[in-house]
């Protein structure tokens, strides 16, 4: 007997090239996919402690969030239509640095990860200040998440000297090691090139090859941000990065709206991963990442949010709407990064980017059980062709009906 069975439902495994399953069943038992079918006409169902009946909808892997500063929430259309720079240096930055407290970072993870888990997405990668609040706040609420400790090389809330950046940046790995439930990886967040110093950068990515977690860093999000870069060190973005050493399979690069094409086969020489925010990017006016041609050398992509400061929302369905639209139209070519194509992104690929791809983001035997269901029965998803077209232009956060971490529903009707 299985623990939980979901049935009635067209499956979308997200396995490369799989077709949707009508009417297919999905069995469950310690956490961890064990079948997946299709019954015929007639056909009884498996017997299971727990049944879901899915009733038309959906059925597919949770989304992936593979960046977000959860936090940020506090912030949301506070600051808004600011160049990035005033923005962040003239804003943001003096706002965390006065107002925010263990407590306040705590509270907004919580926040943030209901709007999340609401919105259907049950894997995140995160990277703040106090981010051992932001782990706690997840933990429970039961999500998935890689959090990441942020290094800047000046005060910063939880780190008033930055010269104890690596001392607290090993302290919280250690911390994380034997977070109960094994839904929580501990990571780092070096901010960017510009906030961050060599030695800074060459020794957070030392911590995170000897605990085999990612380190997460903000590259070439701006036009002037390459520029400086290029003035200061004579390199391109990923030239510089590879100098420090610091370019590998555990390496995720956020944004990459400025990088070259000698930047991006570096990049996929390496090995290393990286996060679209097309949301943020535009709000922002940073510019369009490359994606396309990322896809084409090999790069390893997934979708991200960003913080509510600077998006407004954690919405990921907006996030895959707006990449598909965005990247056709600013390519002249209706037929770039197809419905399916982007899905992926906010699954199986953005699992990938986190090291995480051979846990979740498909619904095979053996991976842990993350999934979610959307209600079909809505005028705005009547009629259905291609659920995969439907999810990426029709379809809202606020579809999400059922949602599932490990085995365990945290949503539910």
């Amino acid at each position: 007997m299985f623990d939980t069975l979901i049935h009635h439902g067209i499956i979308l495994t997200l396995e490369p090239g799989a077709a949707p399953v009508a009417e297919g069943y999905l069995a469950i038992t310690s956490g961890k996919i064990v079948e997946v079918g299709c019954l015929r006409p007639g056909e009884p169902l498996p017997p299971a402690r727990d049944l879901l009946d899915a009733q038309g909808g959906l059925v597919l892997p949770g989304l992936v969030n593979t960046h977000c500063h959860a936090p940020m929430v506090w912030f949301r259309g506070w600051a808004d239509d600011l160049p990035l720079k005033e923005w962040l240096q003239g804003r943001i930055f003096p706002a965390e640095g006065t107002w925010l407290t263990p407590e306040r970072i705590y509270l907004g993870a919580l926040l943030a990860g209901a709007e999340m888990l609401r919105g259907g997405i049950t894997t995140v990668a995160d990277g703040y200040f106090f981010e051992a609040q932001v782990r706690r706040a997840f933990g429970e609420l039961g999500l998935r998440a890689v959090t990441a400790q942020g290094l800047v090389d000046f005060p910063a809330p939880d780190i008033p000297d930055p010269r104890d950046n690596l001392r607290v940046a090993r302290e919280f790995l250690e911390s994380g090691r034997a977070h109960p439930g094994g839904l929580i990886t501990s990571a780092l967040f070096a901010h960017a090139p510009y906030t961050c110093g060599p030695a800074t950068l060459k020794g957070a990515k030392a911590l995170t090859r000897e605990f085999g977690v990612p380190l997460f860093l903000h590259l070439a999000e701006t036009r002037q941000e390459v520029r400086d870069l290029e003035a200061r060190t004579g390199l391109g973005p990923a030239s510089y990065l590879e100098s420090l050493g610091l370019l590998d399979e555990l390496t995720v690069v956020v944004h990459g709206v400025w990088l070259s094409p000698e930047d991006l086969e570096l990049l996929a020489r390496r090995g290393a991963k990286v996060s679209h925010c097309p949301e943020s990017n535009l709000k922002l006016a940073a510019g369009v990442a490359p994606v396309p041609e990322m896809r084409a050398r090999g790069l390893t992509v997934g979708l991200g949010t960003d913080g509510a400061a600077s998006n407004n929302n954690l919405d990921l369905f907006g996030e895959m709407s707006l990449a598909a639209r965005l990247h056709k139209v600013w390519r002249e070519d209706p037929t770039i990064l197809a419905a399916r194509e982007i899905v992926a992104l906010a699954t199986r690929e953005g699992a990938r980017v986190l090291n995480l791809g051979d846990r979740v983001g498909t619904l095979a035997p053996g991976k842990e059980a993350d999934l979610i269901i959307l209600d079909l029965g809505r005028p705005h998803l009547t009629p259905l062709y291609d659920p995969f077209s439907h999810l990426v232009y029709a379809a809202r956060a606020q579809d999400v009906r059922h949602v599932m971490v490990a085995g365990r529903w945290l949503l539910r009707d």
